[in-house]
């Protein structure tokens, strides 16, 4: 990790002395290592997007992640979900296994984006999204810009545009005090990059090996850290694009709300009263009660045993139940 960390160092340096065609150019040769463990890279553009495709049928299950998370995260509830439809994850550009690029993005240039990388690896329209975090976020947004193409939808923990709104203003203060684009340093202390390897880990004990300790690894090195702060930092303006993109169109829509404060949510939360903790799980939960009923066939389910990051581990069978059960409401 120290060697990564000084090649990070001087690869950031050289691109800020660089041109911006010159940075863009570097940071697109600049993959997210090198073969993932699964599936491969398609060519989108001038950038390759890895992909992994299991299964056959229509509509077609689509895994969006989480800021500094990678479409693998979903592996397990991916190849369960591929024993009932065409079952697809992906990397967004400037994450995980695909190529770099410049972040933040917009969420219409993901949208965009993963639409382009559907249409190139032959994967057709209608789609049930599967949104985990800021990948709730395009989801809803894909299927406001494009409501056509999808049947259903899957929202795992999903950001929000009013989620401040719902929740006490003193945590919104702390939270807002939080700067991802310093909270990165380049090389991470041991016993950091041990303790989280450890809940990684502990998530993951009965996951292939060689895909559980590729995904680690990446877990915990502070490019993929970094990553996600980059990715969310320009979270106000994604939700102001999601506002005006118009109305959600009347589809199945399942919620899956994690209340747990579990040793992740624990991690991040230090010094923050546990009180304040419940506060934001009960104040969440009436938000995604509200986003359920604002179409005719909604539902937030609340799953108490797993938290925001770990629900897409610990609880694979809540999130293929969900897809299972639009499936059967679609007629699949």
């Amino acid at each position: 990790m120290a060697c990564d960390g000084r090649r990070s160092r001087k690869v950031r340096s050289r691109l800020r002395q660089a041109g911006p065609a010159v940075r863009e150019s570097a940071m697109q040769r600049q993959t997210a290592e090198a073969t993932p463990p699964v599936g491969r890279h398609h060519q989108v553009g001038d950038r390759r997007l890895f992909l992994h495709r299991s299964g056959s049928g229509s509509p077609a299950a689509v895994f969006l992640p989480g800021a500094g998370s990678s479409g693998m995260d979903g592996f397990i509830v991916q190849q369960r979900a591929a024993e009932l439809t065409t079952s697809v994850l992906y990397d967004r550009a400037g994450t995980g296994w695909s190529d770099r690029a410049e972040l933040p993005r917009t969420s219409t240039q993901v949208t965009d984006e993963l639409r382009e990388l559907l249409r190139v690896v032959g994967v057709p329209a209608p789609y049930l999204l599967v949104g985990h975090s800021l990948g709730g976020l395009h989801a809803r947004h894909y299927a406001q810009r494009f409501p056509d193409e999808v049947a259903g939808l899957v929202l795992v923990e999903p950001e929000h545009e009013d989620y401040d709104s719902y929740m006490p203003k003193e945590l919104n203060e702390l939270y807002q005090a939080w700067d991802p684009g310093e909270a990165v340093p380049d090389e991470l202390p041991d016993e950091i990059v041990q303790f989280y390897r450890g809940l990684f880990a502990r998530e993951m004990a009965d996951w292939p090996e060689e895909i559980r300790e590729s995904l680690i690894e990446r877990h915990v090195s502070p490019e993929w850290l970094r990553i996600g702060g980059q990715e969310a930092a320009n979270r106000y303006q994604l939700h102001d694009e999601v506002r005006n993109a118009g109305p959600m169109p009347d589809v199945p829509l399942i919620v899956l709300t994690a209340v747990a404060i579990d040793p992740f949510k624990e991690a991040v939360t230090q010094g923050i009263p546990t009180s304040l903790l419940h506060e934001e799980a009960e104040a969440k939960t009436r938000l995604y009660t509200a986003l359920a009923e604002s179409v005719s066939h909604g539902e937030n389910r609340v799953i108490d045993d797993a938290g925001h990051v770990s629900v897409i581990f610990r609880r694979p069978d809540a999130v293929l139940q969900a897809i299972q059960d639009l499936l059967g409401r679609l007629g699949s």
